[in-house]
């Protein structure tokens, strides 16, 4: 009878422990619908025409986000480039970073985005080439979400 009570306790005490590790290893939960949410956008042109990009990105692309900061949409919109070279492997030339007013706003579809960009260049022939163009001098380009880490806690 001692052998079985030993043995129900231990097999309570593992589903205890179990259930109070669980949340720690469960999957991340979702960023608060509240709070803004970050996405930075990583650029790397081909050598000899990160000048050209910056050209056509605030020229055709820039005017768009400004458009989605006054509705609301983002919180803010900001651009940094390295102010030394890297190895190429590391290598970016531009870093666009997006505050957006909350997760539901970055994953809104892009049909207010073509709305905008129809507004702001009635020559649509010639701002589709030109938005080809800054996609052609890519040599990589990536989008990554973060979130703050609290360092005191």
């Amino acid at each position: 009878m001692r052998r079985i009570i030993v043995g129900l306790v231990s097999v309570a005490a593992t589903l205890v422990l179990a259930l109070e590790i669980r949340p720690a290893m469960s999957a991340p939960t979702d960023p608060p619908k509240d709070k803004p949410f970050v996405a930075e956008y990583y650029y790397t042109a081909q050598w000899g025409h990160a000048d050209e990009f910056i050209r056509l990105f605030k020229k055709n692309h820039w005017p768009v986000l400004k458009k989605q900061v006054e509705s609301g949409r983002f919180l803010k919109v900001t651009a940094v480039k390295p102010r030394y070279h890297t190895t190429e492997d590391g290598r970016w030339d531009y870093r666009v970073t997006i505050v957006f007013k909350d997760v539901a706003a970055a994953h809104e579809g892009s049909s207010g985005e073509e709305a905008i960009k129809k507004q702001l260049f009635p020559d649509q022939e010639t701002f589709k080439k030109e938005e080809q163009r800054r996609f052609e001098i890519l040599k990589a380009h990536w989008d990554l979400p973060i979130e703050d880490v609290d360092l005191d806690n």
